[in-house]
């Protein structure tokens, strides 16, 4: 690297900036108050859609901040203000709702969309750096969402006011997602695409494995039958179910393992797995998210998981590859 400052530790300079960033987005946490309860109350009773703006760096954070209440179920758009100042203006509406970005608060094409703003009688939720500026002043709301300090080693460039300003766009996303009870199943309506879309979309019953896949013996069966099974599936594991077929517990090459350890006669290998079995072992419902039963299998390091139905009876087996393969992990 030429001409580089052999005093410069690189590393260093990075953390710096990171703990400068994160110090900028925890102390907006303090200043939460009325106002943002009242910034809240207006987007949740909003019956229109909420336009985003911004000048920018000002303009791209508010771009985002509109794709994140878009996806969570309050509809967004982002307007910029010069295109809003030469013709766009048409895209407002009385029912709607906006919020404006400027960190100084005295950007001039954001003060300029006010006044029409007003005129139509849509409120205004200012996001600034400043207080005292005239976007603070003029807004409906004001919210603080700058920074004491940039990352920027010369306190120039926009860095962690534009993190602050993301940070206090998403508080607000996702108080509003709880606000609403917005469940997966209304998350799935704004992501049905990516591996995301596969994350949110894609249940246990489209991946699991059924009827002659899957490893199930009976409770009575000895251990010598049940191995052989254990291995013909190649899950590592079996069901084991009662007398009346439902899930009463399962037999795995580890439990084998370990038997084999504490008794090298192999004498076990005639008695019924009910003996040694894993009683009430981990399962989930066909209803439920490919996701839900990863985290599952990751949380209590297994590799495969029964799918039981209302009953209690095994339909199914799902396995930690299939999952990780099918949703992109």
């Amino acid at each position: 690297m030429k001409n580089l400052d052999p005093k410069l530790n690189l590393l260093e300079e990075m953390r710096r900036a990171l703990v400068t960033e994160g110090h900028a987005v925890l102390d907006l946490a303090d200043t939460l108050g009325a106002e943002a309860e009242q910034a809240l109350a207006l987007l949740y009773n909003c019956r229109g859609k909420v336009i985003l703006t911004g000048l920018g760096k000002s303009g791209l954070i508010a771009r985002k901040i509109a794709a994140t209440l878009s996806s969570t179920g309050t509809p967004a758009l982002y307007l910029h203000p010069v295109d809003a100042l030469h013709g766009d203006l048409g895209v407002l509406h009385a029912d709607d709702l906006a919020i404006a970005l400027s960190n100084s608060g005295g950007t001039e094409e954001v003060l300029r969309l006010l006044a029409p703003m007003k005129r139509v009688g849509i409120p205004v939720i200012a996001l600034t750096g400043n207080r005292d500026s005239e976007l603070a002043r003029r807004a409906t709301v004001h919210l603080y969402a700058g920074a004491a300090r940039e990352a920027c080693p010369l306190n120039l460039a926009p860095t962690a006011s534009t993190t602050a300003a993301l940070a206090m766009g998403d508080a607000l996303a996702v108080t509003l997602l709880a606000m609403r009870g917005f469940q997966p199943d209304d998350y799935k309506l704004f992501h049905p695409g990516g591996s995301l879309g596969r994350k949110l979309m894609t249940t246990v019953a489209d991946l699991m494995d059924t009827g002659a896949r899957m490893p199930v013996v009976r409770a009575w069966q000895n251990v010598g039958e049940v191995v052989a099974v254990v291995l013909e599936k190649n899950f590592g594991v079996t069901c084991v179910v009662d007398a009346d077929g439902r899930l009463a517990g399962s037999f795995s090459a580890g439990d084998l393992l370990r038997l084999h350890i504490r008794d090298r006669s192999l004498a076990f290998l005639g008695r019924p797995v009910a003996d040694f079995m894993t009683v009430n072992p981990r399962h989930i419902g066909p209803e439920a998210l490919a996701a839900e039963a990863l985290n599952l299998m990751e949380k209590h390091n297994i590799r495969a998981l029964f799918v039981v139905n209302d009953a209690g009876e095994p339909i199914g087996i799902i396995g930690l590859y299939e999952v990780l393969k099918a949703i992109d992990y």
